[in-house]
């Protein structure tokens, strides 16, 4: 599976100009399941997020996780993380998990964040989105469980 986390002030999605999903400070965590991911990526990745130490504990000194901050997640998926760029211009999707156990992995991956203890806030899998955030710091990680 892959991640792409950033350190947020505040973070929304919106359906059809309805907000179904805010945080204030927090993660936005956008997450795409890949072609052979399974239930123990999903596990991997959200623990390795639920205790990633990107909040700060004192100024300059990333020390905390968004569990000990006091944060949230607003967790969205996001097949286009599984861009394949490497032939032309136009990428090509063929590397992200069928739709099926791409959401399933999505919802697997929502559970086991909140199982950590993190509040979970989410769009809405397969829908059109738009994501509003403030990114804090910039801070922005990128997590991939192939390697």
């Amino acid at each position: 599976m892959r991640a792409l986390v950033q350190r947020v002030s505040e973070a929304r999605v919106v359906i059809d100009g309805e907000t179904v999903g805010e945080i204030g400070a927090g993660m936005l965590v956008l997450v795409c399941a890949m072609q052979g991911d399974g239930d123990d990526q999903a596990a991997f990745l959200a623990r390795k997020i639920a205790n990633l130490r990107i909040f700060e504990s004192e100024p300059g000194k990333m020390n905390l996780s968004v569990l000990a901050s006091g944060g949230s997640a607003l967790v969205v998926s996001q097949f286009t993380l599984a861009a394949d760029t490497s032939r032309g211009n136009r990428p090509g999707f063929s590397y992200a998990a069928p739709p099926d156990e791409g959401e399933r992995l999505y919802e697997l991956f929502k559970a086991a964040l909140g199982e950590h203890g993190v509040p979970v806030q989410t769009g809405r899998f397969g829908q059109v989105m738009q994501v509003h955030l403030v990114n804090d710091g910039p801070v922005t990680i990128w997590l991939d469980t192939a390697g």
